[in-house]
């Protein structure tokens, strides 16, 4: 694997980062409505590549991006100084359950760990980044209704089974799925990742509809290039 990925705008190296550039984070980053934030928040930020998709989408937003682990908070100073949008980016080497900032947020973004109940990995970074020992989903949705305004929206992508059990959890809360999109390899195999975003208000109805990857290899379906050719290279 590469020691950096290169996008249209921004380059990510991923040397010192446990967890590499995916299509978890490009989906979640493109995907989450973010034109009308001007304040948000990424948490867990690793490379830095969700708070820099954010700043190349939205140009009004200021965005905090914080992250516990060392070695990735270095990666992601890096990759933000390097960026064109380096004053608009806050990084915080912090837990984001000791993270009080002077302000709340309109949108925050999360890829987070999710492998609830499998093995560790021998890495450290990479335990803390994959798994969730000490971070619990619905400790995001807490942290969450603490750090967003009241109209503010929760943004996460999750594999299927721990994102059903977010969502049947959530009413306890006090957050509502708003939005939902069922991301599926190719036409023929069933969603592996859910798309989320969560409000702490009321919501007048879900939105909700799938979206495909590709019909075969690298043969992307339609939806999928549209959401992502502002950022991939060949998209």
């Amino acid at each position: 694997m590469n020691d950096y990925f290169q996008f249209k705008q921004f380059i990510i190296h991923q040397d010192e980062a446990a967890m590499k550039v995916g299509t978890d984070g490009v989906l979640l980053g493109a995907w989450a409505n973010l034109t009308t934030a001007s304040a948000l928040l990424d948490i867990g930020t690793g490379t830095g590549l969700l708070a820099l998709m954010a700043a190349q989408r939205n140009p009004q937003s200021m965005i905090d991006a914080v992250e516990i682990d060392a070695s990735a908070y270095r990666q992601a100073c890096r990759n933000v100084a390097a960026s064109p949008w380096n004053e608009r980016i806050i990084l915080h080497h912090v837990s984001v359950f000791d993270f009080y900032p002077p302000k709340k947020f309109d949108s925050i973004l999360c890829n987070p760990p999710y492998f609830i109940a499998s093995t560790p990995t021998p890495n450290e970074s990479r335990t803390t980044a994959r798994h969730c020992h000490e971070f619990s989903h619905t400790d995001l949705l807490e942290v969450s209704k603490r750090l967003l305004l009241p109209e503010g929206k929760l943004n996460l992508i999750l594999p299927v089974t721990e994102a059903e059990n977010l969502i049947r959890q959530a009413d306890g809360y006090s957050a509502v799925l708003s939005r939902i999109t069922k991301v599926k390899p190719t036409p023929q195999k069933p969603p592996k990742r859910y798309l989320l975003e969560f409000s702490f208000s009321s919501v007048n109805s879900l939105e909700s509809d799938d979206l495909i990857i590709e019909y075969s290899r690298h043969h992307y379906s339609p939806e999928y290039q549209e959401l992502t050719r502002d950022f991939y290279l060949n998209m």
